[in-house]
């Protein structure tokens, strides 16, 4: 039990320091730093569940530290795959809608002689 709550204490940290990482960087326009930079919020949340299973982990009796553990595990990484679905659609739609509206400033009402396949 002590290796996986070290473990998974490692894991917090490594979390955390990723996700102070990315909301320390400037901001871009790419996408994939625009994602990153989105998640900060669902890393830290995921590093403080994983640090509360640790401590959980190393504290309480075997039969109550295992599910613990293994709840704050699968709610970590599930609070980290639902927060970075929900940014990269976010910013998806975000960049869709730029493109979007050059694709109509670019045809400039001249519809009868445009050969671009936006319409």
């Amino acid at each position: 039990m002590l290796i996986a709550a070290m473990v998974c204490l490692c894991a917090a940290v490594a979390t955390a320091a990723t996700g102070l990482w990315s909301m320390a960087r400037p901001h871009s326009d790419d996408f994939v730093a625009q994602v990153l930079r989105a998640v900060v919020p669902t890393q830290l949340a995921a590093a403080v569940m994983l640090a509360a299973g640790g401590v959980v982990a190393l504290a309480a009796p075997h039969q109550a530290g295992v599910p613990a553990l293994v709840l704050c595990v699968v709610g970590a990484v599930g609070t980290v795959a639902a927060g970075c679905y929900q940014s990269a659609k976010v910013v998806a739609q975000r960049g869709a809608s730029e493109a979007g509206a050059a694709t109509d400033a670019e045809c400039a009402g001249t519809c009868a002689s445009c050969t671009l396949s936006c319409h």
